[in-house]
C-alpha cells in the first residue's frame, strides 16, 4: 500500500444504506455517530452487545442474526467491518472493492479503503482527525481542538451567523470550573459582560481586554428600580450590535431574575439564550460532603429563598407547610434571618434537635462548614462570624456520615 496521505472528506449519509458488519464493542462504538448522521443502518453479526441489542430493539437499525454472506453489500454506500474472523473480513473487504463501497476496517487499517477519524463536535462545527496509524494521538489532537473551542482559549470567532444577543449564563456556585461548557464558551465570545457581585468572579480575569465588564450593582438607576436599570442597560448593548452575557451566579432562573430579563429582553425584541447553570442549592452542600437526598434518609429536598423574614407579608413562603415536611430543606440568602427562620419552623414543629449545616462560600478555596441544630443554629452563626453567601441545609442528610 502506498503512503499518500489519506483524501478527508465529509459524508452525507442521512437516508443511505450504510453496513455493519459484527455487533461487538466497535460497532458500539460506531454506531452513535452513524445514527446521528440520520444513515440508514443494515447491522449483521450473530450476536450483538446488550447495547447494541437496544438500538435494534428500538428501531434504530435493522439487525439480521446471522453472518456475514456474499451480496450482503448490495445496496451499501459506505461499510464498516468488525467481527473477529480474520476470513470474514478479508471476504467483505473483497466484495467492498469489487462492488466500489467505501469500506473501514476494525482489523486492518492497511487493508480498509477508508479511515473512521476521531471525531468532535461543538458548537456546530465538527472536527475530524487523522494520523496515519496513531489513534491515540488523533484522539489527542480532537480533545485538544475541541476543548479549546469549548472554552475559549482556541479563538474561532463566528464570521456568519453570528447574532447580536443577551445571553443569562449561569456561572455556578463560585468555582470557576463548575461553569458549564456552553457558557465559557459564550464568555469567551462576548463583547460586553453583565456580572453579578456573587458571579464567579475568577471568569471575569480570564477574559482578553477588549471586552466591557460591567458590574450590574454599580448601574446607575435614578428614580427606578435597579432591576430595571439592568434590563435597560441589556437592551442598549444589544441593539448596539454587541454579544452581551448576563453572568449570574448559580443558576440564572434559580432566585436569579433570569425571567425578569428575559421577559424585558423579548418584550423589546431581543434574541435571548438562557444557559443554566450548576445550582448552589445542590452543589454547595455536596462540596461540603452534604447529599441532599440520601436512600433511607430522605427522598425530597426542597429549595427556599430566605430572604424575605417569615411573617413578612410579602412572603409567598408556607413556613408551616415547610415545617411538617419530613425532607431536606435548603435555604439560600437565609444567613441574616436565619434566627427568626428556625424559630418558626420549630414553632410550627419540626424538632430542635434537627441537624442544620451553614456552609459558607462552598466550592472556593474560602470553604468551611459550621454545623448545628435549628436550636443552636443562630448562635452558632453569630459565634463563628459566617457571612454570605452561604448555604444552609436542614435534615437528616447533614449526619449522613
Amino acid at each position: 500500500m502506498s503512503h499518500h496521505p489519506a483524501y478527508p472528506v465529509g459524508l452525507r449519509l442521512t437516508g443511505r444504506r450504510v453496513l455493519v458488519l459484527g455487533g461487538g464493542t466497535v460497532a458500539q462504538r460506531r454506531l452513535p455517530a452513524l445514527l446521528a448522521a440520520g444513515a440508514d443502518i443494515r447491522l449483521i453479526a450473530p450476536a450483538v452487545t446488550p447495547s447494541v441489542q437496544a438500538m435494534a430493539d428500538a428501531g434504530e437499525l435493522s439487525w439480521a442474526r446471522r453472518p456475514y454472506r456474499p451480496g450482503d453489500l448490495d445496496g451499501a454506500w459506505y461499510v464498516l467491518i468488525a467481527t473477529d474472523d480474520p476470513e470474514v473480513n478479508a471476504a467483505a473487504s473483497a466484495e467492498a472493492e469489487e462492488r466500489r463501497v467505501w469500506c473501514v476496517r476494525s482489523d486492518d487499517a492497511e487493508a480498509a479503503t477508508a479511515w473512521t477519524p476521531a471525531t468532535g463536535r461543538s458548537d456546530g462545527v465538527t472536527v475530524a482527525v487523522l494520523t496515519g496509524r496513531d489513534p491515540r494521538r488523533s484522539a489527542a489532537v480532537r480533545d485538544a481542538v475541541v476543548e479549546g473551542l469549548r472554552d475559549g482559549t482556541l479563538t474561532a470567532p463566528r464570521h456568519r451567523g453570528r447574532v447580536p444577543g443577551v445571553a443569562l449564563v449561569g456561572g455556578g456556585p463560585g468555582d470557576p470550573d463548575l461553569i458549564t461548557v456552553r457558557g465559557r464558551r459564550l464568555l469567551a465570545e462576548a463583547d460586553v459582560v453583565i456580572a453579578d457581585r456573587l458571579g464567579p468572579r475568577d471568569l471575569l480575569d480570564e477574559l482578553p481586554p477588549h471586552v466591557e465588564v460591567i458590574d450590574a450593582a454599580k448601574i446607575p438607576y435614578g428614580r427606578g428600580m435597579a432591576q430595571e436599570a439592568i434590563n435597560e442597560a441589556l437592551i442598549e448593548h444589544a441593539k448596539a450590535g454587541r454579544s452581551v452575557v448576563r453572568l449570574k451566579g448559580g443558576d440564572p432562573y434559580v432566585f436569579g431574575r433570569g425571567k425578569e430579563e428575559a421577559l424585558a429582553l423579548a418584550e423589546a425584541g431581543i434574541a435571548v439564550t438562557v444557559v443554566p447553570g450548576v445550582t448552589s442549592a445542590i452543589s454547595v452542600p455536596a462540596a461540603a460532603g452534604i447529599p441532599v437526598t440520601h436512600r433511607g434518609v430522605a427522598h425530597e429536598f426542597t429549595v427556599v429563598s430566605g430572604h424575605v423574614a417569615p411573617g413578612d407579608p410579602r412572603s409567598l413562603v408556607d413556613w408551616p407547610a415547610l415545617a411538617a415536611l419530613r425532607g431536606t430543606l435548603v435555604l439560600l440568602m437565609a444567613v441574616e434571618r436565619m434566627g427568626e427562620i428556625a424559630a418558626t419552623l420549630v414553632g410550627h414543629g419540626r424538632p430542635g434537635d434537627t441537624p442544620v449545616a451553614v456552609v459558607q462560600e462552598g466550592t472556593t478555596s474560602a470553604q468551611r462548614r459550621v454545623d448545628a441544630t435549628l436550636a443552636t443554629v443562630a448562635r452558632r452563626i453569630e459565634e463563628e462570624g459566617v457571612r454570605p453567601p452561604a448555604v444552609i441545609v436542614v435534615g437528616d442528610v447533614v449526619a449522613a456520615r
